[in-house]
């Protein structure tokens, strides 16, 4: 027992040791705490000093921003009054001059960069161009494009009219062309859009004159005849163009599509003759170049190529052109010139930029083709009225049948840089209003004259 009392004994003075050190270690954590509670309770006074004072603050900015609007207004009040001018007429007049300003620095800049990259530019390209012309001077093209078909005498005309008009009716519906029979002595008309089936026709309508037997069953043999003629001048026709431009590889469909334009005209000039005159533009421009010669004739060849088919497939001929070209595995640079040489997407490379000028230059040498008067005379008129639209013309002509339009401005209306932005935005007016062919050289012209009598 006094063992056991012992040995309780003194367990009791650990444990009793042991509380009283855990109680001085909580006393110790409860002073750390109370400092701590301290330390926030100071920081949180500090907090809400500086939340007093910022709220402060603001209701000071806000203030001061309603005094600030209010003195803007007033300022802005007292500005129009005094200007005469509203805010918004005062920023569509700020707006104007800004606009007058950059238009004229930058007629000014375009003039400076025009006066000192135009003259070598200038030079060269015409002894490039009057060196292609000089070496390739074909003759002067003007086809009619109706067919007339001469006939022994007028008795034939009733033979071709046939019973009751069978034999027309057959020769219509046959061919798909309009048989005019007129007054004209000893001569029918044949009328069609598509000329392939125009030139069917003629071919036809003659080996049945000269047979004199006329009935339903002689026409359609003698257009079957016809077909076959035609089909085999199409294809000589093709591949002559071919041979004469030097170019090899063509796919044989395409050559075919191509002799077509042999019975295709362009203001009376055979497209035919034209792309061959073209390629061999192209090709001279090309070697003064250093470009591919092989490559741009063969462009130059292809690039109305589309007008063979324009009327049998809707859009532009030279995109139709493009997309025949592609189809025949034409290659990628051959098929771009085609679809630009009319600016219809913007040139990528010097092969588009020569296929267009040598395209311009067989277009728009004198005596190429040829128009009639109403529409020459009205082309010359529209062309003088839009010229005359713009500020500070005098006058305006138009000359060289309308290859160049000259504009008399007035002196003290425009200036130098003026002059050069109404040429500029005249050029652009009639590239989006007109059809022509070739190119409009617009001249603007300002004198300035003092005039004194000596008396």
């Amino acid at each position: 027992m006094v063992e056991t009392k012992e040995e309780v004994y003194k367990i009791r003075v650990i444990e009793e040791e042991k509380l009283r050190s855990q109680k001085n270690d909580l006393r110790k954590l409860e002073g750390r705490l109370a400092h701590r509670e301290s330390i926030i309770d100071k920081k949180s006074i500090k907090l809400d000093k500086r939340e007093y004072l910022v709220s402060r603050k603001e209701k000071e900015v806000n203030y001061l921003k309603v005094e600030l609007e209010k003195n803007l207004q007033e300022q802005r009040k007292k500005l129009e009054s005094i200007a005469d001018l509203s805010s918004t007429d005062a920023k569509a007049l700020l707006m104007k001059r800004l606009e007058e300003e950059a238009r004229f620095d930058s007629a000014k800049k375009i003039r400076e960069i025009e006066e000192n990259a135009g003259e070598i530019a200038e030079r060269k390209a015409k002894e490039i161009i009057s060196t292609a012309i000089q070496r390739y001077a074909h003759d002067h093209v003007a086809e009619a494009t109706v067919s007339v078909v001469d006939l022994p005498n007028d008795e034939m005309k009733g033979r071709i009219i046939g019973r009751e008009g069978r034999n027309i009716r057959a020769f219509e519906k046959l061919t798909g062309v309009n048989l005019i029979v007129d007054d004209t002595p000893e001569a029918v008309i044949l009328s069609c859009f598509n000329p392939v089936r125009r030139e069917k026709a003629r071919i036809a309508l003659e080996e049945l004159v000269a047979d004199g037997r006329i009935h339903p069953a002689k026409i359609e043999e003698k257009f079957d005849k016809a077909n076959r003629i035609v089909d085999n001048q199409i294809k000589i026709a093709g591949e002559k163009a071919v041979f004469n431009v030097g170019i090899a590889g063509l796919n044989k469909d395409l050559i075919r599509v191509l002799g077509r334009l042999k019975y295709r005209t362009s203001f009376g000039q055979n497209v035919l003759q034209h792309s061959i005159e073209v390629a061999h533009l192209v090709g001279i421009i090309a070697s003064e170049l250093g470009v591919n010669v092989k490559k741009a004739k063969r462009a130059g060849l292809l690039h109305d190529i589309g007008k063979a088919i324009d009327h049998e497939v809707e859009g532009s001929h030279a995109s139709i052109g493009a997309n025949l070209a592609k189809k025949y595995n034409e290659s990628r640079d051959i098929v771009h010139a085609i679809h630009a040489h009319h600016e219809e997407i913007q040139a990528q490379n010097i092969l588009d930029v020569i296929v267009s000028a040598a395209d311009a230059v067989s277009s728009a040498r004198p005596g190429i083709r040829q128009e009639t008067l109403e529409s020459y005379i009205k082309r010359l008129e529209n062309l003088e009225s839009i010229g005359k639209e713009f500020d500070g013309v005098e006058k305006c002509y138009a000359i060289q049948a309308g290859r160049e339009i000259r504009v008399m401005v007035y002196p003290d209306m425009v200036d130098d840089d003026q002059a050069a932005r109404i040429a500029r935005e005249l050029s652009k007016k009639i590239e989006e209003e007109l059809e022509y062919p070739g190119q409009i050289k617009v001249t603007v012209i300002r004198e300035k004259r003092a005039i004194e009598f000596a008396k």
